[in-house]
């Protein structure tokens, strides 16, 4: 079984962030074996191991139960987990945020439909498109403007966009101009989505704070990803990592690269990590 070399860093990391699809799942939603063993024998080692997704807090039970007991950075930063799926702590966007976002969007890209993630649940505007959440159920649906006022009790996280017929990158970049610093604005599926979240939040901010929370700066992390909202977080990480099936603007700021996600790329590096964190304790080991 061929481990991947471990590039040089200045020290071997204390915490792995890994996004998830794409990146630490195949491509058919599944976690290896090799892969569970390796996140295992991080944390074995103390290399402490974060989940770092877009994925929103309602899928965060599902992925523990997949991956592990993990901490999860959720909803590109707005979300928190604990290793016991409990919501630790959300950054959500404010009623009046959200509303001039939806309105300034819909009004420069007529056509758009919106969906709201929220701290518990889903809603959708009728013509945002079902095969985006396929057979879940969305308790809530209607205008966006009533899904941002008519959920008491519920944070917005992250607010999805879809056009009908712009092409991802025409419309990532309307949006992007559109919005400006009013909100992160993104995109992680490589479909006709994009995503915006508070100003401020992204899966960096969060993954940096949390890791702080633990004594770990910034420098000691490795941050394995594939999608542009990972780019944040790889840029605030000491080590970045894109797997080779990665979207090619994070293939080009990426500092290493790992074997494809199919290839079980991450594992690969972690087993590297390992193996250098074992040397570094054997008796007689030059230190």
């Amino acid at each position: 079984m061929a481990t991947a070399p471990v590039p040089p860093l200045p020290v071997l990391p204390k915490l792995i962030a890994s996004d998830l699809d794409g990146t630490l799942l195949r491509s058919d939603g599944t976690l290896s074996q090799r892969t569970r063993a390796a996140l295992s024998a991080a944390e074995r080692v103390g290399i402490r191991v974060v989940l770092v997704t877009g994925r929103p807090p309602r899928s965060v039970p599902a992925l523990l139960e997949l991956v592990g007991p993990y901490a999860v950075i959720a909803a590109n930063g707005a979300a928190t987990h604990a290793a016991d799926g409990s919501l630790a702590r959300v950054s959500g966007i404010s009623p009046s945020t959200a509303a001039q976002l939806v309105a300034r969007v819909r009004g420069a890209l007529p056509g758009v439909s919106f969906a709201v993630e929220y701290d518990s649940g889903f809603g959708r505007e009728p013509a945002y498109p079902t095969w985006s959440f396929g057979e879940e159920t969305v308790e809530l649906v209607g205008a966006a403007e009533e899904l941002l006022t008519s959920a008491p009790g519920r944070r917005a996280l992250k607010i999805l966009a879809h056009h009908p017929t712009l092409p991802l990158g025409d419309f990532y970049e309307r949006a992007l101009q559109t919005v400006g610093t009013s909100a992160e604005t993104t995109h992680s599926t490589g479909l006709s989505l994009v995503e915006f979240s508070a100003p401020g939040v992204t899966k960096a901010t969060t993954l940096i704070t949390w890791s702080g929370l633990l004594g770990i700066a910034g420098h000691e992390i490795a941050a394995f990803g594939d999608m542009p909202n990972d780019l944040p977080m790889l840029a605030a990480a000491g080590g970045s990592y894109a797997v080779a099936n990665a979207h090619p603007d994070v293939l080009a700021a990426a500092r290493h690269r790992a074997p494809s996600n199919d290839e079980d790329g991450v594992a690969q590096i972690l087993e590297g990590f390992v193996d250098a964190a074992l040397q570094r304790h054997r008796p007689g080991t030059r230190r």
